[in-house]
């Protein structure tokens, strides 16, 4: 069973039927027992950070969704969700996110003519900056063509170690698509908006055991 963590920032539902397109039932929930039992956890997320964060705290949530990680159980974060995994974010100031991934979230700071927020499809792939780069399992089905998916944000994810990056775009210049860090996933763009390629890489976390990462793992030809 999917379970998707409701904190009141997200169009819950749409992920919640996403997954029940690819034949994987999902559950929605802010009950810290449900969340911390889940066998996967889904962190969604639409809005702003420090509010995000705000909810978290007010329904005792963080420290459930650092123990579940810690536990070494799939965790998938989308958009807002992939921004609060990191250590902090700098919109609007200073604010500390979930720690889980090292890093920064930063405001996209672009000429013309490009806008933000950064919204609609756009070309992603798996990096091709390390030659002996692994593909993870969940994006196996991306390794030999870039592919589009759908992105609405106005804050970009840099990791400390880049090697964590799974999939990026390029929006006025490189940045994070998706990570990657051992039983955690997360992706800047929406694969519940994604439609066939979205919908696989759902299919592909619903099915996706940490435990069987390193045997797994393929080179990128």
């Amino acid at each position: 069973m999917v379970v998707i963590v409701d904190y009141q920032m997200g169009n819950l539902r749409s992920v919640q039927k996403a997954f029940e397109r690819v034949g994987t039932p999902a559950t929605i929930t802010d009950n810290p027992h449900e969340i911390i039992a889940a066998e996967r956890l889904v962190l969604p997320g639409v809005g702003a950070f420090p509010d995000a964060m705000q909810e978290l705290r007010q329904r005792d949530l963080i420290p459930v969704l650092k123990d579940y990680v810690a536990a070494g159980r799939p965790l998938l974060g989308i958009c807002l969700g992939m921004q609060l995994l990191f250590d902090c974010s700098r919109e609007f100031g200073d604010h500390e996110g979930l720690g889980i991934i090292p890093g920064t979230v930063e405001p996209f700071e672009l000429p013309d003519p490009f806008k933000v927020p950064h919204m609609g499809w756009n070309l992603s792939r798996v990096p091709d900056t390390f030659p002996d780069r692994l593909v993870h399992p969940i994006f196996q089905h991306l390794a030999q063509l870039p592919r589009y998916f759908y992105y609405v944000h106005s804050f970009y994810c840099c990791p400390r170690d880049v090697r964590c990056v799974a999939l990026e775009a390029d929006y006025g210049g490189w940045f994070a698509g998706a990570v990657a860090q051992g039983n955690v996933v997360a992706t800047q763009f929406h694969p519940e908006k994604s439609q066939n390629d979205g919908l696989e890489l759902l299919r592909r976390f619903a099915s996706w055991t940490p435990q069987t990462l390193e045997p797994a793992l393929t080179h990128r030809t």
